[in-house]
């Protein structure tokens, strides 16, 4: 017994079908990706100031702890693109064209993405390990986190410069295509609204203009033939 196949909008998850949906998380994610580039920025003025010619660090303590600031800071906004960036990038992959990948405004953006589910993905682990320490050390060291966690969030930050890195090129690439889908999308709404409206007209025109059909006469009976007399 054969199926009749589905339509798109059955087949959209409600996150793809409601635009608006996933559009609202694309300005934290343009903020988190300006935070990281601010904090590398920082990071490469401090740096800069406190190397000789030979890229050599004079202050050996102000050093590390700029490089920490940088991390912390980066972590911060690599947290944000946990939070947001799964569902804008399923979305972005969903609503962008083929054609879009090829020509057009965000062809290099789509592809500089590639890659950002692997980053995304291995930050999400790191996120991961850095919970299941905490909980160990609550359940192994009652009264001691406040020792250790400093040290513990000093080593999970250096970890995941590596995504912040990875985000700095990505991240934004992804808020790109993601304003330029969501606007289309927008623009896309209007039109295809008009058409339901014209469609819905021209039904209720074709109803008002076919009057009912009048029941039918039924039908004359027939006539018996005379009987004859003897």
């Amino acid at each position: 017994m054969s199926t009749s196949p589905t339509s798109p909008a059955e087949d959209r998850s409600p996150a793809i079908t409601d635009h608006l949906a996933w559009r609202l998380h694309i300005p934290a994610l343009a903020s988190a990706a300006a935070g990281i580039e601010r904090a590398s920025d920082a990071w490469d003025a401090a740096s800069d100031s406190s190397c000789d010619h030979d890229n050599w660090p004079i202050d050996e303590e102000s050093y590390p702890d700029g490089m920490a600031k940088r991390d912390a800071e980066a972590w911060e906004h690599v947290e944000v693109f946990l939070a947001h960036g799964p569902e804008v990038r399923a979305s972005v992959r969903a609503t962008a064209s083929g054609a879009d990948y090829v020509e057009g405004p965000i062809s290099d953006d789509l592809h500089r993405l590639h890659g950002i589910d692997t980053t995304l993905e291995r930050a999400g682990q790191l996120r991961h390990e850095w919970d299941q320490i905490m909980a160990l050390m609550d359940a192994s060291l009652p009264g001691s986190r406040k020792i250790y966690e400093s040290q513990a969030e000093r080593i999970r930050n250096a970890d995941g410069w590596r995504y912040a890195d990875e985000l700095s090129f990505q991240g934004p690439a992804l808020v790109r295509a993601a304003d330029y889908l969501a606007g289309r999308a927008d623009s896309d709404q209007p039109s295809q609204t008009d058409r339901a409206r014209v469609a819905l007209a021209r039904s209720a025109a074709g109803n008002r203009g076919a009057l009912p059909a009048s029941p039918s006469a039924p039908p004359a009976p027939t006539p018996t033939a005379p009987g004859r007399s003897r």
